[in-house]
């Protein structure tokens, strides 16, 4: 059976590198699927989960907080701004986190304030969703 070679990496470390079937990316788009055999394709994330499903079928999940992914028919490149292993998410930190953000978004001055505080509520939520799923993977 073909699999993907995939690597999960930011500035600072490789948090991912190994063989998948499957490989879940969240695209600016939506949640892009990969295959091997997928065409090559170089495209931003938003943040939110990458899901790797390996040879085993067991699922690795990583949050990323945006960056790229770049795909050719055997590899997978996830270039992340910065990323995390959901079972190191810290939900507290994340509910505190959104919460800032909305009250920054009520309380922007300024166009530009206002962004980064979507900004930083879209990662929020999306750490949320991640904590959120590997809750639903444990049951």
């Amino acid at each position: 059976m073909p699999v993907l070679k995939v690597d999960v990496v930011t500035a600072e470390e490789r948090l991912y590198e190994g063989n998948a079937k499957f490989v879940v990316i969240p695209g600016t788009e939506g949640e892009l699927g990969i295959l091997p055999g997928h065409e090559r394709l170089l495209t931003r994330m938003r943040p939110g989960s990458v899901r790797v499903t390996q040879e085993n079928n067991e699922e690795v999940i990583l949050f990323v907080a945006g960056g790229f992914v770049d795909v050719q028919p055997e590899q997978v490149i996830v270039l992340a701004d910065t990323a995390v292993r959901a079972h190191d998410l810290d939900e507290a930190k994340a509910q505190q986190a959104r919460k800032a953000a909305e009250e920054l978004m009520q309380n922007s001055q300024s166009k530009f304030d206002y962004a980064r505080a979507q900004a930083e509520l879209a990662e929020a939520v999306a750490q949320l969703a991640a904590i959120e799923r590997l809750r639903k993977r444990r049951r």
